[in-house]
């Protein structure tokens, strides 16, 4: 059980504790007020329609005002002190939720236009929200104990069946980039959620191939569940093998260093786990990251991309969760960069042999898992 509390910050955005161990002493959050009296939200950026593509591209020039990297006394996401009113305006806190103060989507709600063409501009309708994953200010989602690990699933779950059902919401977005040499601004343990006025290009590539394949099988196969059974068969690409998820290395991975974990049943999104899947998720994807970090001796960056079904009825009957788990990492010192057959064609040529890759992840020793109130075990 987990008490989920919902207030406001001074500019009018939404902050959510979610309290897993306050729930279990029966002791309800009184939240305190944000001391800070920020001035009002300004106005929603702008969505740009590529008609070379048909993709929508945002344009949030305020995110270049964001915070980057700061002292520690001066964290955005620590607990607030009387020195440094954060964020977060309590004095400790489990995992908390709040909207981005600079997002590249919202705050405003509404549908796209629905025949755009070149020069169609629109607004940036959507939300994007934080979620701090824990009051220590440098680690990340593997340096957590798995109490807390399993608080930040709920709230997964909670944000993303609260913002489906926002209005025109086409997709709901969990993720977390951990490290400098992916772009990371801030050391703290956090992760990001993004509902989108429309379906990504990945998504909305995964989505049709997932439809595609159902309707071909008569409605009695899906994509996903075809790929995990014959990778589970095949067995040389497989890292961990649990009663309710398995991660592998997909044959065709695009990355030196990827890893998919993928859930046995079917279900569309995290919030359709059911506490069961959500306990051993919380062990299993631990157990992964600790199999990341276990390759090198300094700390792994990573993207850590959770993909759910779009919104769309039509789509959620085929769609399929699963977490992408990607890093540019291809030797100890060396990343892998985007260059002209990546970024230009989208024509990914990997640097690593997948079978090797999940290999070296079997062979690999987690670190042991953190207890609770412990300090993090690596930076982010």
């Amino acid at each position: 059980m987990t008490f989920i509390t919902p207030t406001l910050l001074s500019d009018g955005r939404e902050l959510i504790y979610f309290d897993a161990g306050r729930a279990a002493s029966g002791l309800h959050r009184a939240p305190e007020e944000d001391q800070r009296g920020l001035p009002p939200r300004g106005p929603s950026g702008s969505a740009r329609y590529d008609a070379l593509t048909g993709e929508w591209i945002a344009v949030a020039a305020h995110r270049q005002s964001r915070t980057h990297l700061p002292q520690a006394d001066q964290c955005p996401l620590c607990p607030s002190t009387s020195d440094n009113h954060s964020e977060v305006p309590a004095a400790d806190y489990e995992v908390v939720v709040f909207e981005n103060r600079f997002p590249s989507f919202g705050p405003d709600l509404g549908d796209l236009p629905a025949h755009p063409g070149w020069g169609t501009t629109a607004t940036a309708s959507g939300r994007c929200e934080v979620i701090a994953f824990d009051p220590a200010h440098e680690g990340s989602f593997g340096s957590l104990a798995p109490e807390r690990a399993r608080t930040v699933i709920d709230a997964w779950a909670h944000r993303t069946e609260a913002l489906s059902a926002l209005p025109g919401i086409k997709q709901v977005f969990c993720f977390e980039n951990r490290g400098a040499d992916i772009g990371v601004t801030l050391l703290h343990p956090h992760g990001q959620i993004y509902a989108y006025p429309f379906v990504p290009p990945r998504a909305a590539a995964l989505a049709a191939k997932a439809a595609q394949f159902l309707e071909a099988a008569g409605g009695r196969q899906t994509l996903m569940g075809q790929v995990l059974a014959s990778e589970r068969d095949a067995g040389d690409r497989m890292v961990v093998e649990g009663t309710h998820f398995s991660a592998f290395v997909p044959f065709a991975a695009r990355w030196p260093l990827e890893v998919h974990l993928v859930p046995h049943r079917q279900v569309a999104d995290i919030a359709g786990l059911s506490g069961t899947e959500r306990d051993e998720l919380t062990e299993v994807y631990l157990d992964l990251l600790g199999r990341v970090d276990a390759l090198y001796p300094t700390p792994t960056p990573y993207i850590a991309a959770w993909q759910q079904a779009p919104v769309d009825d039509a789509l959620r009957r085929s769609g399929y969760l699963h977490l992408q788990l990607t890093s540019p990492r291809r030797a100890v010192d060396k990343l892998k960069f985007l260059a002209g057959s990546e970024a230009a064609m989208g024509a990914f040529i990997n640097d690593t042999m997948p079978e090797q890759v999940a290999a070296a992840l079997r062979a690999a020793t987690p670190a042991a898992p953190a207890a609770a109130g412990s300090p993090p075990k690596d930076p982010a």
